[in-house]
């Protein structure tokens, strides 16, 4: 009878004459014959969970253990800055294990599927392979920019010429100092040692290699003919079926916005989030194979890591009393030999289920077949792939599914989320190229329309948006330019006010850094919201020496926020930690658009901070008076020169931030610095009233109270207007109504001062009536005329502060 305890090398090694030597080599490695022209045999691990079932806390363990040896040999400090690159297929799951080993840094792995819009940032060959083009897809294209160690992880580090190409190719484009080669096996020549320590001299970089084991590799002459002629004569073809099984698919619990592993990186934020999903879906997957006593979880190609942690989670969950195995399947065509003393015992194959570019295949499953070995029979195989390999194909008869139910009773099926990330985002604008506002004032999350012709005349705008032929924020309307007399009145009003404003910043400040932290990112909401952005940031800066990151973005009511600039954010910074701002609120509009409009948004906060909430629509804000805060007196003219923003479709694609203008030639008459330097200069005579309003909201009830919009809805049936979005209360509403709209009437409150001013001036201009009544809650409402098609949908404006302008 045959030694069920041979070497899984020893059947090969009798008929080539081909021997491993090492001190644990052959307890790591047995040996198997390619169907390969380009090498003959294939070293194969026992640990490495791709042919071989194993225990998954196994694999695991083997990858960590060598991550811990890389912090060891790096030290902390570096190791933490380290970025790990694993090779597909084989090394994709080993190369995440060793980033956990290593302390969870980010982790990238090769790929050979290519995924639409998304950059190469660099490829090379694997020449002895089977499938040779490596493709380098980060979601991040700075990921391998850094010059932080470099940790290259693949399965046997042989020859040495993959790693070195792929060191070669990355160092012309990111040079760094260190690199460090992992492997679970070091079967390197003396040649090969001696070539790598020359091409780390040629490029001035230090190269380390850690391995599990290290040996060599004796290879008699002829042996490539000779195991050509050796598969020919025992290829058999797949395992036989040794019954028909049951197949049913299960919805896993996939945390939201993980990646299924590190095709396009995989970073410590991604772990920690399917650290906690991981009992959940364990329990899933232990309620699929109740009953089943031995396990197979089959992972799918270059989706190693997330079946590995999904069956160590099973592993876990079921006791030692159950056997759960992992193992993978592969695209390499391997001989099947069902003899102890070889270590591929039976396959399967089946064609390609991904929609592959190198064709439908065919793939493999080895040892998953029992073969003639009764006891290595599995009772249950949960077969987990990505979404885009859920196909047809996988179903068919003789795809997978099919092929699995032939070797078990019991088929799982778990389909985790493909991982699409956004397309190559597109780059903030900044001054002084796009705006007035130095450069590290503010990142316009925008795009540059300035040479489009958008303006239309402001009383045909109003019609086709009332008439719900246009929206609002496809065109622009003409710019308005103040006379000299509105100039001068602005500037009395930022005189006479700046001090008070300044308060109002500091309060809402400290309120957000008080609920927020330290690492809290400023979103002001384009274009109303940037100047208190921007004042908030120097407040930050200046009081507390505290750079807070800045970026204005753009909402549209009825249209929402701009999607592209969440997923920049949520790109490069904690969603929990953005916090978005505005001006002042009106009814309360764009809070209840942002709220709705985040839904679909992991993590962020739907709340805003405002200078000034007189609606009572926010729990953040500086103040709930309704005054004049000079900025609504102004356009362009004091928010950078920018326009509101734009979204049409002919001009703004699915990847594009909203768009907006640059008026250059309004550069004489810019006040935005004026605005923020006057309000800044106040900044001193204020922290000491400052830090006793903060003291006092601790302790107040800072709830929303939604008085403005029950005062707009009565305004509303009071005048006949029959639709809300013409009412336009609070100051900076009303101001921007005489601006850009068609006003028909303002409501005054009887006995508003000097805050109103400037409404009656403009009001004068435009020969509108403006009408004192009592029982306010804002200083000021402004009607828009109703004339056109009242009540119709699509009629808008700028809410909450202008911030959809």
């Amino acid at each position: 009878m045959p030694d069920k305890n041979a070497w899984s090398g020893q059947w090969v090694a009798q008929r080539l004459g081909l021997a491993l030597h090492g001190e644990g080599v052959p307890a790591l490695l047995g040996l198997a014959l390619r169907r390969n022209p380009k090498r003959a045999h294939l070293l194969v691990s026992q640990v490495l969970g791709k042919h071989v079932p194993q225990r998954p806390s196994v694999v695991l363990g083997a990858g960590t253990r060598l991550g811990e040896r890389v912090r060891e040999l790096l030290g902390d400090e570096q190791a933490d800055r380290a970025v790990v690159l694993g090779y597909a297929e084989t090394a994709t799951g080993l190369g995440h294990s060793v980033a956990d080993g290593i302390g969870g840094v980010t982790c990238l792995h090769s790929t050979r599927r290519p995924v639409p819009g998304i950059d190469l940032v660099g490829g090379f060959e694997e020449e002895h392979s089977h499938a040779t083009s490596h493709l380098l897809l980060p979601e991040d294209p700075l990921l391998l920019a850094g010059d932080g160690p470099l940790v290259l992880v693949d399965d046997e580090f042989s020859t040495g010429r993959t790693v070195l190409n792929t060191i070669e190719a990355l160092h012309a484009r990111a040079p760094r100092r260190t690199y460090v080669i992992v492997a679970l096996a070091d079967m390197r020549s003396e040649e090969h040692r001696a070539h790598l320590q020359a091409f780390a001299a040629r490029l001035g970089v230090r190269v380390h290699v850690v391995a599990a084991v290290t040996g060599t590799v004796q290879l008699p002459e002829g042996i490539l003919e000779r195991g050509q002629a050796l598969v020919a004569e025992h290829d058999g073809g797949d395992t036989p079926p040794s019954g028909r099984g049951s197949s049913a698919k299960i919805d896993l619990d996939w945390p939201a916005g993980v990646p299924d592993g590190g095709r396009h990186g995989f970073t410590p934020e991604h772990r920690a989030a399917l650290d906690d999903a991981l009992p959940g879906m364990a329990k899933q997957l232990a309620e699929s194979v109740d009953g089943a006593r031995r396990i197979l979880v089959l992972g799918f190609e270059e989706l190693m890591y997330a079946p590995l942690r999904l069956a160590l989670a099973l592993e876990q969950a079921l006791g030692e009393d159950r056997e759960v195995l992992f193992s993978t399947t592969t695209r390499s065509p391997v001989l099947a030999v069902d003899e102890p003393g070889y270590a591929i015992r039976t396959r399967i194959s089946f064609p390609a289920h991904d929609d592959p570019v190198d064709g439908p295949g065919p793939r493999y499953a080895y040892n998953v077949a029992a073969g003639n070995d009764p006891g290595r029979r599995f009772d249950a195989v949960v077969l987990v792939v990505d979404s885009a390999a859920d196909t047809p194909a996988l179903h068919t008869p003789g795809g997978l599914v099919d092929k699995l139910r032939g070797t078990t009773d019991r088929v799982v099926l778990a389909v985790v989320p493909s991982y699409l990330p956004a397309r190559a985002l597109p780059s903030p604008l900044h001054g002084p190229g796009f705006g007035s506002y130095a450069h590290d004032e503010v990142s316009w999350l925008l795009q540059d329309l300035s040479d489009v012709a958008l303006e239309a005349p402001t009383e045909e705008r109003e019609e086709a948006i009332q008439s719900g032929g246009a929206h609002y924020a496809e065109s622009l309307p003409v710019e308005y330019q103040p006379s000299d007399e509105y100039q001068a009145l602005f500037r009395a009003a930022l005189e006479s006010s700046a001090e008070r404003i300044a308060r109002a910043v500091g309060v809402v400040t400290d309120t957000v850094l008080a609920e927020r932290g330290r690492g809290a990112v400023l979103a002001s909401l384009a274009r109303a919201g940037t100047p208190v952005g921007v004042l908030m940031r120097r407040w930050a800066r200046q009081v507390h020496g505290i750079d807070l990151p800045h970026y204005a973005v753009s909402i549209v009511r009825g249209r929402g926020i701009d999607t592209v600039a969440m997923r920049y954010l949520a790109a490069r910074h904690n969603p929990a930690d953005v916090v978005f701002v505005d001006g002042w609120t009106g009814k309360g509009a764009i809070t209840r658009e942002l709220a709705e409009a985040l839904s679909g948004f992991e993590g962020f906060v739907p709340e805003i901070a405002v200078l000034a909430d007189p609606g009572g629509c926010v729990r953040t804000y500086g103040t709930r008076d309704d005054f004049l805060i000079p900025s609504a007196c102004l356009n362009s003219t004091v928010s950078g020169l920018v326009s509101r923003t734009v979204l049409r479709a002919d001009l703004v694609g699915p990847n594009d931030f909203h768009g907006a203008k640059f008026y250059r030639e309004l550069a004489d008459a810019d006040a935005s610095g004026l605005f923020v330097d006057t309000v800044t200069e106040r900044f001193g005579a204020v922290r000491e009233a400052v830090a006793e309003d903060v003291e006092a909201l601790a302790g107040h009830d800072r709830a929303p109270t939604w008085e403005g919009w029950a005062a707009v809805e009565r305004i509303s049936e009071e005048y006949g207007i029959g639709d809300v979005n013409l009412v336009k209360p609070g100051v900076g509403e009303t101001t921007r109504v005489l601006l850009r709209r068609v006003p028909w009437r303002i409501l005054a409150k009887r006995g508003a001062g000097a805050d109103l001013d400037h409404v009656r001036l403009l009001a004068r201009q435009r020969s509108v009536p403006v009408e004192e009544v009592d029982g306010l809650p804002y200083s000021c409402v402004g009607l828009i005329h109703p004339k056109y098609t009242r009540g119709a949908v699509g009629a808008s404006g700028t809410a909450a502060g202008g911030s959809a302008q």
